[in-house]
């Protein structure tokens, strides 16, 4: 009796509107590091649709088995310290996607992406969006919003920043923005972005 070959499932997007953005930023075969990388959903779409060379770093041992599993090269660290092995300019693209303002020194987080990426790509969810303020002002209490649905005692999120803040950051340490794009759940945006804009993507030089 024959063995049926598994079926090959092709890694999707659907859930990310930022993984869209950032796959459309990554040139092919290019060298791409994943900051955060969790299961490997970006990289293992960005191997399968751009070629690229990828590399991931994750501190769950059960999402780094899951990226492994994918096929993705992912090895198990903290990214506040794992990068300084790398030499300057390994890769082509740094990302980090969702995960700045989980990290204890976001600003070294940055200067590290930078040195060891010829470019940095960042996506955060923003603070300064219309809900977070509103549900601040009218329950005086930390706002908890679909964008961010923690308490304030179990979120990961320890800093909490908006697109404003962002680009200030930037400007003040050098950064060179390259390309911004904002984001109304799945819908791009350009007016009002600190208002409007649910999640911010920055493509940094």
């Amino acid at each position: 009796m024959s063995t049926a070959a598994p079926v090959h499932h092709p890694v999707t997007l659907a859930e990310r509107p930022d993984f869209h953005i950032i796959g459309e930023i990554i040139q092919p075969r290019s060298r791409v590091l994943d900051l955060g990388c969790g299961e490997g959903e970006l990289l293992a779409w960005l191997v399968e649709n751009k070629s690229v060379l990828a590399r991931g770093v994750e501190i769950s041992a059960q999402q780094v088995r899951k990226a492994i599993a994918r096929g993705v090269s992912v090895y198990q660290g903290d990214i506040e310290e794992g990068l300084a092995d790398y030499p300057d300019k390994a890769f082509d693209y740094v990302i980090l996607s969702q995960t700045l303002q989980e990290t204890r020194a976001p600003l070294e987080v940055l200067r590290a992406m930078l040195r060891v990426g010829k470019q940095a790509i960042i996506s955060f969810p923003n603070f300064g969006h219309w809900r977070v303020r509103a549900s601040m002002l009218f329950s005086g209490q930390a706002p908890k919003t679909r964008l961010f649905p923690y308490d304030w005692y179990n979120s990961p999120n320890i800093h909490f920043l908006s697109i404003n803040d962002f680009e200030d950051l930037c400007s003040d340490n050098g950064f060179r923005i390259e390309r911004r794009y904002f984001l109304a759940g799945s819908r791009r945006i350009s007016v009002l972005p600190n208002l409007l804009g649910q999640t911010a993507v920055f493509l940094v030089g």
